[in-house]
């Protein structure tokens, strides 16, 4: 059966735009307030997951911390969100990264549909304020999702809303589980970022800027003729 791409849903951290930054800093802050100190390495292991998820991995640091109650720790989490939307209330699109306007504006061209597939709850706040909203069919965030990426449930809500076969979608991530979530949807997936993290990709690209749609297209018609 010949397939042809009728959805391209992208992740919006370091693909998009990087929020990573902001995140870090919100963590820090909180991790700072309750005793703990975190760095950017030990950042790496909180990308793509949720911000329960990324609450346990911090406190799990200090056995202290590990008694507190559901409604203790969903406080901690709210009070880390709220300086994550101070921080992005810098966010304009100057922070758009390289390539994606012109990828989104091709992928509009083709009349192919396009959706967003984040682990943030804020993701419609940052796409207004990156002035992109316009462009998508479809926002599927944290909110709207059970379980969050390896699970591929982000990308298959975003085809089903609308209404297309998993194996006409192409995702767009940046992080391992993103990857792992696209492939487990039985869709096409696009990875940016270094080979030793997202070499089970079936297409990977070292930035965004080397996101061309044409060549993302071919990549996906190559994969169903081999």
């Amino acid at each position: 059966m010949a397939h042809s791409p009728e959805l391209i849903i992208y992740d919006l951290d370091g693909v998009i735009t990087d929020t990573a930054e902001f995140h870090f800093l919100a963590w820090k802050k909180l991790a700072e307030e309750l005793g703990i100190t975190i760095d950017r390495h030990f950042n790496e292991q909180l990308k793509g997951i949720s911000r329960m998820d990324s609450l346990d991995r911090i406190l799990a640091l200090d056995s202290s911390s590990m008694s507190l109650s559901y409604e203790g720790k969903l406080e901690l989490a709210t009070r880390k969100n709220g300086y994550y939307l101070e921080l992005i209330e810098a966010i304009n699109p100057d922070h758009i990264l390289p390539g994606i306007t012109a990828l989104l504006q091709e992928n509009r061209k083709a009349n192919i549909k396009i959706a967003l597939g984040s682990a943030s709850k804020n993701a419609p706040i940052i796409l207004e304020k990156l002035g992109l909203s316009h462009y998508f069919d479809c926002v599927v965030d944290a909110a709207q999702v059970q379980k969050g990426k390896p699970d591929p449930e982000t990308f298959t809500t975003a085809a089903d809303a609308l209404g297309i076969i998993y194996e006409n979608c192409i995702g767009i991530e940046d992080a391992a589980a993103g990857v792992e979530a696209i492939n487990k949807a039985n869709m096409f997936s696009v990875a940016v970022g270094d080979e030793a993290h997202l070499a089970h990709a079936h297409y990977r690209v070292n930035d965004t800027k080397e996101l061309i749609f044409e060549d993302i297209i071919q990549r996906f018609h190559d994969k169903y003729k081999a």
